[in-house]
């Protein structure tokens, strides 16, 4: 391989191809990641990535895209920057950050967002590509960098990025270039078109285009672009396509048509223009925009026959124009800029053909831009872009749309700006319609108007007329014809161009004419009348614009021609005239000349004229020709302030001519010079005013190019000056006002023609001049003297007026005397008058070039700092505009004075800060951050500081005479800037903003600190609060959010560290700097400052960690020789980690920095060294847990944020830190609520209260909580609300303890028997809650976590879950693996082995496992309900077991049972569930194993027991299904093909057996014992099953019978009888709800065989007593019933059927009750076979056995059984009421975990007994039934 060699060119490149790196030296590259290169070497590239410096490494060159760059050299570095233009690294830059945001919105599956910001996306990709291709024209890259940085900053908005500022071009503007008060108002305006653009977005207003509309907006003048790209309709005949802008609500036109003649043959006549059909339709103004409507519209006139269905076309006439068509788009949105116009996006306006032959043209128009419709495929292809300015500008910036040969379509009026020199002279006709009768003709005319220009002596002006625009002028028009139709309405507009001095001569003539559709016909037919009109009138002024009625002339044809016969007549009539109605005669009336008016015709024409020399205004047009009657000159200038101004705007170079050279012709007299000055004053005030705003660029223009007028200023001045005077007496000036509001172009006009007489006569008269202006600036100080009410309005006009003529007046003026005489201007008026006009007129001032003059600042600024001091000073609270002005005005100094081309600025920045700047500084703290001002306020104190250097620093530092007001105003500064620090006032995505304050602020703290290691370090100045405040605002500086870079995208975080550096860094080490500089002073800062020193140490940086973190080795020290321990030190330490390491600070890498750095320190301080690393290890262990709590809080695992809590809340009690771990109770607790774990919230609560005693002691502040203060008040309320959790969670048991504690405070310590009574009752109710309602029983899953790759709390651990109500394994096990997704589940049931625990990966294994009942003492050997101790089967327990089959030894293939063993695990777990927690870790695991025949005994005891409790739930409510009992019963009397205890016999009960397991005679005797007790039960259950079966289930229960019958007639041969007593109904009084049934032991035969559990058996039916058999040893684990029984261990059995009644008692033992559930889930194979065989697994929720016919049969839960004596006397009633009851009498016992026993079984008396809990158990595959 070639060696490396350091690159020149190949410098920058972006990854095109993802590449994988192998090892350490290669680099890993994604698509997209940018590349700096340093060395090449054969095909492969050293480098790193620019977004992460540290990661570096080769890669392959064929993997990356080489870009050009720029190499800049900064000291010893080289810098790297692309070549590319800014924008496309803005908007690549920009795609990058973007793209990441669009990924985790798809993570995220956040679909609207998403595609938002896919089509933001996408737009931009497009954009760049079009700006890289670099053949766009300017005006379109100027139009598309707007779209792109409009889009841009669009995204960064909604995408919550920061804010990016711009300058005016749109490019990027640089902080560093900028000065603060720049910076600011640039983010104000950016935001304001951001918040602008989103608007328009809500509203829908502006759906994609980008910025047009805003730009549009600001233009007065606008374009419609138009390429007719082709014409598609069936004609046959040439066409005339009339185009036009058409307003559908006024239904006119508003533009020129523009004119396509088409020919037959499908192409423009002009071949020359084909696919050269472009109109720009020009001069729209912002009111044509504001039209509601504006369509584009094309009016279709064929030219040929009178019909197209004439055939023989020699013969017809030829060349009519007949109405065929219209085609309509609604282009509002387009030309509006709402949407984005693309001028190659082709548009289709379909056409309308039309009708019927009243189907005017402009008629049609109006119904199909209502109806809209289909053109059947026919109409026009058009492109279209709307485009801002006029044909000026658009030929400018358009060059490729608009060239030379694109015809102009105007707009119909004149533009909003007529500019100096738009000389126009246009006069639109437009025929509106007529009504001609028929006279003596069968049908209506075929009218046709045709129409000349003539002059007076009737000749015809040639080409004046233009039918449209892009057509050649022609010299007649000929109107469209309408067939046989009597009101014809033609509507057609067209232009009259006439020269200027042609108009008085001009007329035009209009003759009628009927056109035949034969030729022959059409040749013979004339002319029957004639109209005309003349276009001006006798005093000169053009025809009015408007509607025109006609007289309609009749006469010989070359009469009508004759304009001697004519243009005597008059030509319209006039208002009062009736051209039509029934009191007309039928007649012509005679005018003389051969012609007479015709009273049944008439004709409409409407005019408007668009002349800017053609006045319609008769005293405007004397005005303007003053000089014909001069004699008329003063009436004509008075008039003109009553003429209207939009008349006198339109000839507004032409008027202020007029104006000036009456003045100049009359410079020897006065005469004239206040008329023409009032005048001008009109003429100004009417431009000032917004209707006519847009002409202001007009007179300016005409002020520099056509004013002349050289002595004008002498006039001028003159007459100001007088009218000032006037004013300043008090006496009455009437225009003065208009005057001061002129005062502005009143300059203007002054100073241009100054400047014309000096260039005339080379400056002469200047001192005169000068002396002149002097003067009246004297008038207008005297004015603002004046103390007359009536100058007040005069006084604020000057103050708001006077700054608008500084930038004219300076031109010819010396500017430092000008200042003088602004100073002396503003000094005059009182200091408390017109202070807000006074501050507004100065910010002005501040505006104007002469301000930027360093000789004009050093007059003017220290009477604006005077102004400024008083009013900053009551800013919080005056009125809002005065304090508006105020800062706008300190914000303009501060704007001038920062920049580079304004003098020296030095002494002008000392005299702010030495005037304002603490003003400013108590004006921050004191305005609230609500305030509308504050983010300015806040600006101009950045910008003061920003612009201070050490001198101004080192200056006003001297400035402080006495050290307490220094200390003050450190004091200020400090708390101004923490309280900024803490809560910026500008938006959080203003970042630029914020970072240069942070840098200002940044320099300010660290200059100030120098001032105090100066000032304020030695013993007799130490001020602690000054150093303290120090201390706490440079980590509130560094730990600012703004500043945590490790938060922030790659891409923000290279702008940041760019631009500004790490500023944490700088401040970190001044902070140690400081630290260490306080010496014997450190104690006051223990422990104040160990949470703000911890707050910095935090921040994940590692050079300043390890700067830092030795100051707390420096703390403990300073304590330690203090008090000989850091006691102190380590409580604040241990509280402030838990708050910063919750919130987010701290990681594993500086826990180990944190240990190493500490015990490094302590290693040379032997006295330290021990108790050092005491604390290492105490705050390490804090930090393990913090950090997985940290870890888990994020994460969808509410049980993980659990276990996380609980180990943190133990860590803390173990080092006894009482707040802490009361914190994390309530922590705990409420993540228990959140999922509704009330029992676990209750647990949690009830540890806060056991740290509370019954006593009226205040609490100490950490447990004060609710408003309770003494410790009684405070348990109290926690056990309400203890209570009421323990009762949503049915832990009645847990609430009645509580309720008694309670309870005995009422009765006997606070004697409050009103709560002690309702406390009682709540505790009743738990009672009945008890007794009556229904509490499903959970199952219990255990969890083993196995692999290395679960965090440490989990890695390799058991713990057990208690379920919910009703939650299935397969559920549970889902639900905890959604939690890991990544782990393997184990299906095995076997504890893994180190493979697998050592393994890197995550293994899962979830079993169902059974709770061992644990019996509380007060219950044992007492009759107890079953309600009761159902409870204590699920809740209280601490062990658990699992069973599992295994072989030994020979398998019988026919009988599996012989060689079935058990192995069981019990799991006990640390803490007895329920608890704080769902689940606990597995302390202690054992292992023990069953033999078949142990297995055999609690298959068949756990069989039993199922029978039993059926039967007491169907005896307890009759409403229940029979089906389970049928399929229970059945499944047992008629088992599968050698099922039932079949198999137990054929293992168990052989001679074989016996001799080979001697020592298990007693159990087979069990065994035994269990069989013959299964019959009675079933012969119960049968009787009950005959008594509620339905007659269609009836052989089935024959069936049944009849198989019970064999079985127990087999039974009770092989193995005795068994006989249980009477079961009749007992009645009772008691309700329902009370009554319960109760068991009674089953005695097992211990008088015959010595046996513990001793039964009565009837070894033969006929025998009464069975005969006697040797004594059994004592089984330890049942009950001793030898009391009953009698001393002989004999029974004498009952056979009366009659038996006295008494108390029935069950004997529990602690062992396990098996509880199943209704359900009807289908068993696996293995469980089948073994219910086939009466074999059952004690973890698979006892199984009960069943037929191959029932194999689905749920097991049900071991209720009672009630038997019921035939009758009884009333003195047992009340024994009936309580023995109604089913109890188990508990004894204790010694039984071992392996349950090789069962206890006795249960003789069963029957009562009528409430309805008991009914269930349903799931026994799925491996999994436990729920419990009810």
């Amino acid at each position: 391989m070639a060696p490396w060699t350091r690159t020149s060119t190949d410098r920058f490149a972006v990854a095109t191809w993802n590449f994988t790196g192998r090892g350490e030296k290669q680099l890993s590259l994604e698509v997209g990641d940018t590349v700096n290169i340093q060395e090449a070497s054969d095909g492969w590239y050293k480098g790193y990535l620019v977004r992460n410096k540290a990661l570096k490494g080769v890669f392959p060159a064929s993997f990356v895209h080489l870009k050009e760059v720029i190499v800049e050299k900064r000291g010893d570095e080289e810098v790297v920057i692309s070549a590319e233009m800014p924008l496309v690294k803005e908007v690549t830059t920009t795609l990058r950050e973007w793209g990441s945001i669009w990924k985790q919105l798809y993570v995220a599956n956040k679909k609207d967002h998403l595609m938002q910001v896919q089509r933001l996306m996408w737009d931009l990709m497009e954009w760049r590509s079009q700006l890289l291709s670099g053949t766009l024209p300017s005006d379109e890259f100027k139009e598309l960098k707007q779209k792109v940085t409009s889009k841009i900053d669009y995204g960064n908005k909604i995408l919550e990025l920061d804010q990016v500022v711009r300058d005016g071009d749109g490019n990027i503007l640089q902080p560093e270039r900028a000065s603060v008060i720049n910076l600011f108002r640039a983010h104000e305006d950016a935001t304001a078109k951001v918040n602008e653009r989103i608007k328009e977005e809500q509203s829908n207003v502006q759906t994609d285009h980008s910025g047009m509309s805003a730009r549009i907006q600001s233009s007065p003048t606008h374009s419609l672009y138009v390429f007719v790209r082709n014409f598609v309709c069936r004609i046959g005949e040439d066409s005339e396509l009339f185009m036009s802008l058409y307003d559908p609500y006024k239904q006119a036109i508003i533009s020129e048509n523009y004119l396509i003649r088409w020919g037959s043959k499908g192409f423009p006549k002009e071949i020359d223009l084909l696919n050269n059909l472009k109109v720009v339709f020009t001069d729209l103004g912002n009111k044509d925009l504001n039209r509601e409507k504006i369509y584009l519209i094309c009016q279709i006139v064929r030219v040929g026959r009178m019909d197209l269905k004439d055939s023989n076309s020699k013969k017809c006439s030829q060349g009519l124009r007949r109405p065929f068509g219209v085609a309509v788009m609604d282009i509002s949105d387009l030309i509006k800029g709402k949407i984005e116009a693309d001028e190659e996006k082709q548009h289709f306006i379909p056409f309308h053909p039309v009708v019927a032959e009243n189907d005017f043209l402009h008629i049609l128009l109006n119904k199909v831009t209502a109806l809209r419709g289909d053109g059947g495929g026919q109409g026009l292809w058009v492109t279209m872009k709307a485009l801002v300015g006029d044909i000026v500008q658009i030929r400018k910036e358009y060059t490729h749309l608009v060239d030379r040969s694109t015809v102009v379509a105007r707009k119909l009026g004149f533009p909003e700006i007529i500019m100096p020199g738009d000389v126009r002279n246009d006069i639109y006709l437009t025929l509106q319609g007529g009504d001609f009768d028929k006279y003596n003709k069968t049908t209506q005319k075929n009218m046709e108007v045709i129409m000349w220009v003539c002059t007076e002596d009737g000749n015809v002006v040639p080409n004046s007329i233009c039918l449209g625009a892009g057509d050649k002028p022609v010299s007649e028009f000929r109107s469209v014809i309408y067939y046989q139709v009597k009101q014809p309405k033609w509507m057609e507009t067209f232009k009259v161009a006439i020269p200027l001095e042609e108009m008085q001569r001009i007329h035009l003539r209009f003759m009628f004419r009927h056109r035949s559709s034969q030729e022959s016909k059409d040749r013979s037919e004339k002319n029957f009348a004639m109209a005309f009109v003349r276009l001006m009138k006798e005093d000169g002024t053009v025809l009015k614009d408007g509607l025109h009625d006609l007289v309609v002339f009749k006469g010989d044809s070359k009469r009508m021609e004759d304009v001697h016969s004519y243009l005597s007549l008059p030509s319209t009539r006039q208002h009062g005239d009736v051209h039509k109605g029934s009191t007309l005669s039928r007649s012509s009336s005679s005018v003389g000349g051969g012609l007479s008016v015709s009273s049944r015709d008439s004709f409409l024409i409407s005019t408007l004229v668009c002349s800017t020399k053609l006045t319609q205004n008769v005293g405007l047009l004397g005005l303007l020709k003053w000089r014909t009657h001069p004699e008329l000159l003063r009436d004509n200038l008075e008039k003109l302030k009553i003429i209207d101004g939009e008349e006198v705007v339109k000839f507004l170079q032409d008027t202020l001519d007029a104006l000036f050279n009456i003045m100049m012709e009359h410079s020897q007299t006065d005469d004239y010079d206040i008329l023409v000055f009032d005048a001008l004053i009109y003429i100004i005030g009417l431009i000032a005013d917004r209707k006519f705003q847009h002409f202001n660029t007009v007179l300016e223009a005409y002020i520099k190019q056509h004013f002349s007028a050289t002595l004008a200023y002498k006039k001028l001045m003159s007459v100001l000056k007088r009218y000032l005077d006037v004013s300043s007496r008090g006496e009455q000036c009437e225009p003065i006002l208009r005057t001061l509001k002129a005062l502005e172009y009143i300059f203007k006009f002054i100073v241009r023609s100054r400047m014309l007489y000096s260039q005339l006569y080379e400056g002469k008269e200047q001192t005169e001049f000068e002396q002149s202006l002097r003067s009246l600036f004297e008038s207008i100080n005297s004015l603002m003297k004046s103390h007359f009410t009536t100058t007040l309005l005069l006084r604020v006009a000057a103050l708001k007026y006077l700054p608008t003529v500084l930038q004219d007046v300076e031109t010819v003026f010396d500017a430092k005397l000008l200042s003088q005489l602004l100073y002396d201007f503003y000094t005059c008026i009182p200091p408390d008058m017109l202070q807000k006009q006074k501050v507004a007129s100065m910010t002005k001032i501040v505006s104007s070039r002469l301000f930027q003059r360093q000789a004009c600042r050093d007059v003017l600024l220290p009477m604006m700092l005077r102004e400024l001091s008083g009013a900053l000073a009551g800013l919080a609270d005056g009125p809002h505009d005065e304090r508006r002005n105020s800062v706008e005005l300190l914000n303009n100094i501060l704007e001038v004075l920062g920049r580079d081309d304004v003098g020296s600025t030095f002494q002008h920045i000392q005299d702010i800060v030495v005037s304002l700047l603490r003003t400013i500084n108590r004006t921050v703290i004191t305005m609230g951050r609500e305030h509308a001002l504050i983010s300015r306020v806040v600006a101009c104190m950045t910008a003061i500081l920003s612009q201070m250097d050490d001198r101004h620093y080192s200056l006003y530092i001297e400035t402080f005479t006495g050290t307490q007001d220094l200390v003050d105003f450190l004091m200020e500064s400090f708390m101004l800037f923490m309280d900024l620090i803490g809560k910026h006032v500008y938006p959080s995505d203003w970042m630029a903003m914020i970072m240069v304050q942070n840098r200002v602020f940044l320099r300010a703290i660290n200059t100030y600190a120098d001032t105090m290691n100066l000032k304020f370090l030695d013993h007799d100045d130490f001020e602690v609060q000054l150093w303290n405040n120090y201390f706490h605002l440079a980590v509130a500086f560094i730990t600012q959010e703004s500043l945590q870079l490790q938060h922030f995208s790659p891409t923000k975080r290279n702008k940041i560290l760019a631009k500004y550096g790490d500023m944490r860094s700088l401040i970190g080490f001044s902070i140690r700097d400081m630290w260490y500089k306080l010496g014997c002073h450190k104690i006051c800062f223990i422990p104040g400052m160990v949470g703000p020193i911890l707050e910095m140490t935090l921040i994940p940086e590692e050079e300043l960690r390890r700067a830092t973190i030795p100051i707390f080795f420096d703390m403990m020290q300073c304590e330690h020789t203090h008090s000989g321990k850091f006691e102190k030190f380590e409580n604040e330490i241990i509280l402030k980690l838990d708050h910063e390491v919750e919130g987010g600070g701290g990681d594993e890498r500086y826990m180990l920095l944190l240990e190493s750095i500490l015990l490094e320190c302590a290693a040379q301080q032997p006295l330290l060294k021990q108790e050092v690393g005491h604390f290492v290890a105490l705050v390490k262990g804090l930090l393990i847990r913090l950090l997985d709590y940290r870890a888990v809080m994020s994460d969808d695992s509410r049980n993980n944020r659990m276990s996380c809590t609980v180990n943190l809340l133990n860590f803390y009690k173990d080092i006894n830190r009482e707040g802490m771990y009361i914190r994390y109770l309530y922590k705990l607790r409420d993540l228990h609520l959140d999922v509704e774990n009330y029992t676990e919230a209750a647990y949690t609560l009830l540890l806060h209260s056991r740290l509370l005693k019954w006593s009226d002691e205040m609490c100490s502040p950490q447990l004060e909580f609710q408003g309770s203060h003494t410790q009684r008040q405070l348990k109290e309320t926690l056990y309400d609300t203890i209570i009421d959790y323990f009762d949503k969670g049915k832990m009645w048991e847990e609430a009645i303890t509580l309720c008694k504690e309670l309870a005995e405070q009422y009765e006997n310590e606070i004697f409050d028997y009103e709560l002690l009574s309702k406390r009682l009752e709540k505790q009743a109710k738990f009672y009945e809650n008890i007794m009556k309602i229904l509490r499903p029983k959970p199952d219990y899953f255990a969890v083993g976590y196995y692999g290395m790759g679960y965090p440490p709390f989990l890695r390799n651990k058991v713990f057990i879950h208690r379920g919910k109500e009703y939650e299935r394994r397969e559920d549970f096990q889902n639900q905890l693996m959604s939690q890991f997704p990544f782990s393997v589940r184990l299906n095995t049931t076997a504890i893994p082995g180190d493979d697998i625990r050592d393994s890197p990966l995550q293994y899962m294994q979830c079993i169902t496992v059974q709770p061992v009942l644990e019996i509380p003492p007060r219950l044992k050997g007492k009759p107890v309900p079953d309600q009761i101790i159902n409870f204590y089967k699920s809740n209280y327990v601490q062990r658990f077991h699992y069973s599992r089959p295994v072989r030994k030894g020979p398998v019988d293939p026919d009988n599996e049972f012989a060689s079935m063993w058990i192995e069981r695990t019990t799991f006990i777990t640390c803490y007895k569930l329920p608890g704080i927690l769902r689940w606990f870790e597995v302390d202690d695991t054992k292992h023990s194993t069953l033999s078949p025949l142990e297995n055999a005994i609690e298959t068949m005891e756990s069989a039993n027991d199922k029978i039993l409790t059926m039967i007491n739930q169907y005896q307890a409510d009759w409403s229940l299904p029979i089906n389970p009992l049928s399929m229970l019963l059945n499944g047992i009397v008629d088992p599968a093909v050698m099922g039932g205890f079949a198999k137990y016999e054929k293992a168990f009960f052989t001679e074989e057996f016996t001799q080979k397991h001697p020592e298990d005679r007693d159990k087979l005797l069990r065994l035994k014992d269990f069989i013959a007790w299964q019959i009675p039960l079933l012969g119960r259950g049968i009787t009950l099953h005959g008594k509620r079966v339905t007659d269609d289930l009836r052989p089935f229960h024959d069936r049944m019978e009849e198989c019970f019958k064999q079985l127990r007639k087999k039974v009770e041969k092989e193995y005795g009888v068994r006989e249980l007593p009477d079961m009749d109904e007992r009645k009772s009084t008691r309700p329902r709800s009370m009554s319960r049934s109760y068991r009674q032991s089953i005695i097992s035969i211990s008088s015959l065989h010595g046996s513990e559990c001793g039964t009565p058996t009837r070894a033969y039916p006929e025998s009464g007593f069975p005969p006697e058999a040797p004594p059994l040893p004592r089984s330890s684990d049942c009950g001793n019933v030898a009391e009953e029984v009698g001393a002989d261990g004999e029974v004498k059995l009952r056979k009366s059927k009659k038996r006295r009644k008494r108390s029935s008692m069950i004997f529990i033992t602690e062992e396990r009750e098996r509880t199943c559930t209704l359900d009807s889930k289908r068993l696996s194979k293995k469980q089948e076979f073994r219910s086939d065989t009466n074999l059952a697994e004690t973890d698979q929720g006892s199984v009960f056995l069943t037929s191959t016919n029932s194999r689905s049969l749920p097991a049900i839960t071991g209720l009672s059984l009630a038997v019921a004596n035939g009758g009884g006397d009333e003195t047992d009633s009340a024994r009936a009421r309580r023995d109604s009851k089913s109890v188990s009498v508990c004894f204790p016992t010694d039984r071992t975990p392996d349950r090789r026993s069962k206890g006795v079984i249960n003789l069963f008396f029957k009562a009528k007994s409430s309805k008991t809990e009914d269930g349903k158990a799931g026994n799925s595959a491996g999994s436990k039934a729920s419990h009810f």
